[in-house]
């Protein structure tokens, strides 16, 4: 059975998808706003997200930018909106939607929107599986050993750190793709406090250090949200 996040903050609406969504044999969380909606992605592993777009403390495209600055980064969306200007439509798919429903729609169009964007991901996910039970990354000219927390070029090895090798194991199941902050933190430390950011702060300037040999590797800052591991 697919689970689906549904963030919807239309009581009525949200309540009448969660229930047709699970007739389809789909198991369907669902958040009333877009904050609930990010804490349920954090705690859950999802196969769909619908976000809709207009909802109360955080909007379905804000939520949206931090679901693709999370290390789920691959998890496809919807959006639902009440809006049909052309623009909404781009800023969605620029902010990686995989499709867009106006209001009103119908259910079962929906329905076929969700299998035809699962249908796409297939060969993906399992893409993303199998990339996941891997333990030995290349990065540029480095080779590192998650297992043996270990980074090796042209023969010379570095033993890492635990968080070092955490955090670089990370950056590599996301190659070239942003990592939010506090998206890292949570994973890696358990939340996102002061100290662990400063604590981590410390160790990507150590990671920094590791990888300096290779010119074509590098940690960018993505001001104001979190990372990215580059290998030009």
């Amino acid at each position: 059975m697919k689970k689906i996040l549904l963030v919807e903050d239309d009581t009525n609406l949200g309540a009448l998808l969660q229930e047709f969504l699970t007739t389809r044999n789909y198991f369907t969380d669902w958040a009333k706003d877009g904050q609930e909606g990010w804490e349920m992605f954090l705690a859950n592993d999802y196969d769909l997200c619908i976000f809709d777009v207009m909802m109360p403390k955080k909007d379905g495209f804000a939520l949206a930018k931090e679901v693709r600055m999370s290390g789920k980064n691959d998890v496809p969306i919807i959006f639902l909106t009440a809006k049909s200007m052309k623009e909404d439509t781009i800023q969605g798919l620029k902010l990686g939607g995989d499709d867009y429903l106006t209001k009103p729609f119908d259910r079962e169009v929906l329905l076929a929107r969700i299998e035809a964007v699962l249908r796409r991901y297939e060969k993906t996910s399992a893409k993303v599986n199998g990339r996941e039970k891997e333990s030995i990354f290349k990065i540029g000219n480095y080779t590192f050993n998650y297992d043996l927390q270990q980074l090796s070029l042209n023969g010379e090895q570095a033993k890492l750190t635990s968080k070092e090798s955490e955090l670089l194991k990370l950056f590599c199941e996301n190659l070239n793709q942003p990592i939010g902050r506090s998206f890292a933190l949570k994973m890696i430390w358990g939340d996102d406090s002061y100290f662990n950011a400063r604590s981590m702060d410390v160790y990507i300037t150590k990671l920094r250090k590791h990888l300096k040999k290779d010119p074509n590797v590098q940690i960018i800052n993505l001001h104001g949200e979190g990372f990215r591991l580059v290998v030009e």
